[in-house]
């Protein structure tokens, strides 16, 4: 299913008539992608980007996966990111029996600069504990092999780093 909406109350209207991310069946993903933009490495728009993960602990699955994919939504709507919005294409959760994760999804993987100011805003507005940290994969990486295996091109890893960041 396709939804499109303009306003945050379109948004809320879809938003609260959708399963939550924690209640998909295994295998299931949401995305929340700016329009014109397919949720797919290949699309020209995400070619050449890369995407900020955040794996779930399995542990705190009931407490972290809804609350981080609502606060991400939430930071993309409303325009959180600031400055940085041009660089962001959207978001994917991926619900998971191995483990779920949650990305943020980016144009210019070349550009650590932004990317890493991308992430530090990421890690304070989702509020990441300390002990998860935050990689940024270039999806060209990704595409050939599996997350575990993808060498990060950015690491975030505590959010003190992200409090200096976002003053």
């Amino acid at each position: 299913m396709v939804s499109l909406f303009d306003t945050v109350e379109d948004f809320w209207a879809l938003y609260n008539h959708i399963q939550t991310a924690s209640g998909l069946n295994w295998g299931s993903d949401y995305y929340l992608f700016k329009e014109g933009i397919k949720p797919m490495w290949e699309d020209d728009s995400n070619v050449k980007g890369g995407r900020w993960l955040v794996v779930v602990d399995k542990q705190r699955r009931a407490q972290l996966l809804d609350h981080y994919w609502l606060e991400l939504l939430m930071a993309i709507i409303g325009e959180q990111f600031e400055d940085l919005g041009e660089y962001i294409c959207g978001a994917v959760v991926n619900v998971r029996q191995k483990g779920d994760k949650v990305s943020l999804w980016t144009r210019d993987a070349t550009r650590d600069d932004v990317n890493t100011r991308i992430g530090l805003v990421l890690k304070a507005k989702l509020d990441i504990p300390d002990s998860e940290p935050l990689r940024y994969e270039v999806h060209k990486d990704s595409s050939v092999r599996t997350s575990s295996m993808v060498k990060p091109r950015i690491m975030i890893p505590n959010k003190e780093a992200a409090a200096t960041a976002a003053r």
